[in-house]
């Protein structure tokens, strides 16, 4: 009876070991496979860091050339804005002129028409 029980204990042992050596290879392969993901993860992060560089240093330049033609710009944006208080200004003027030369035109007018009156009486009077 104790040799079926050592036999029993010594197949229960293999067993044991064969699975766990099974187990051991499995977890290997789990292994390799996660060291051959991180390499090419570290290659694609790596290219990844290098073209992001690249396009931040062309953004740079970029960003320097739109400042340089703002900055040459910039004057002309102040002549227009003179230019507009000046055209402002030029019709303030202008609706000025106009008004006064309507009240002018008026007075004109009724002086004119005094005139017209004045020779109009003239002439009966005269006959």
């Amino acid at each position: 009876m104790l040799e079926i029980s050592f036999s029993l204990v010594a197949v229960a042992l293999i067993a044991l070991i064969v699975y766990s050596i099974l187990l051991v290879r499995k977890i290997s392969n789990v292994v390799d496979e996660t060291e051959k993901t991180i390499k090419v993860l570290t290659t694609d992060v790596n290219v990844t860091l290098y073209q992001t560089n690249e396009l931040l240093a062309k953004v740079n330049v970029l960003a320097d050339d739109i400042n340089g033609k703002m900055e040459t710009i910039d004057p002309l944006f102040t002549a227009v804005a003179d230019l507009s208080v000046s055209v402002s200004d030029l019709n303030d003027s202008a609706r000025n002129f106009s008004k006064k030369a309507a009240a002018a035109g008026k007075s004109t007018v009724t002086a004119g028409a005094g005139l017209s009156a004045l020779r109009l009486f003239t002439k009966l009077f005269n006959k």
